[in-house]
């Protein structure tokens, strides 16, 4: 009885042993079929062009100084109404024009300071343009300094009278530039593809990265470049 038993226990686990070695040749055949099934290459799709900025915003600043309040007030009006004039006979629109409130400093009110004070108060004032006309306002900006002969001091060196350019049409050329990216990233793909003896299959997954607005240097900021990178990862197969 217990010969029998140790038979029938050799005979099930021989073919226990067969069953799983016909298991593990099955999942390792899947799976070197599944690893042909995912040969990919990784390709990435540019896409550049070149625009005029559609808005500019120019900060024009300005500073008065007196020793007293009242021409204080009087000098930063009158270089106000200077610039307005100067601006409205060079065709600028009222409507494009903002003015804001002139900040006073008093030195004297500083009580850490032990320097002695020449000159007590100094106003400075913005006035801002928001205009589309950018070659109109190019060229004002070239004969700011005619004002200067006048007495006006303009501040010109701060960061935050910088003329700015902007491009607001970004969404009309994106649907341009997708399909060109794209386009580009399939051509190196199927370069590749050709050269590795391979045929180019579907798209297996794809990203699109962000569109990039840079000016195309610092002496001409209202041009503008516009960058889209697509990476777009393809099948190939034999």
């Amino acid at each position: 009885m217990e010969k029998i038993d140790t038979k029938s226990s050799f005979i099930l686990g021989f073919f226990i042993f067969l069953g799983l070695s016909i298991l593990g040749y099955l999942i390792s055949t899947s799976v070197i079929k599944y690893k042909e099934l995912e040969r990919t290459v990784v390709v990435k799709g540019l896409s550049e062009k070149e625009v005029n900025a559609d808005i500019v915003l120019w900060p024009i600043k300005f500073s008065v100084i007196n020793n007293n309040l009242d021409e204080l007030y009087k000098n930063i009006e009158n270089d106000t109404q200077e610039i307005l004039s100067f601006l409205e006979s060079n065709g600028i629109a009222r409507k494009e024009i903002t003015i804001n409130s002139p900040a006073i400093i008093d030195k004297m009110a500083n009580e850490y300071s032990n320097q002695e004070v020449q000159v007590r108060y100094v106003a400075n004032r913005t006035i801002n343009i928001y205009s589309t006309n950018i070659e109109k306002i190019r060229d004002i900006n070239g004969k700011l300094f005619e004002l200067s002969k006048k007495g006006i001091l303009f501040k010109i060196d701060d960061y935050d009278s910088k003329i700015e350019y902007i491009y607001t049409k970004l969404n009309d050329i994106k649907p341009m530039m997708i399909e060109e990216a794209t386009n580009n990233a399939r051509s190196v793909a199927l370069k590749f593809a050709k050269d590795s003896n391979s045929k180019l299959g579907k798209i297996r997954k794809a990203s699109q990265g962000q569109f990039v607005i840079t000016s195309r240097d610092k002496n001409t900021e209202y041009i503008k470049n516009i960058r889209i990178v697509s990476t777009i990862e393809y099948y190939l197969s034999d």
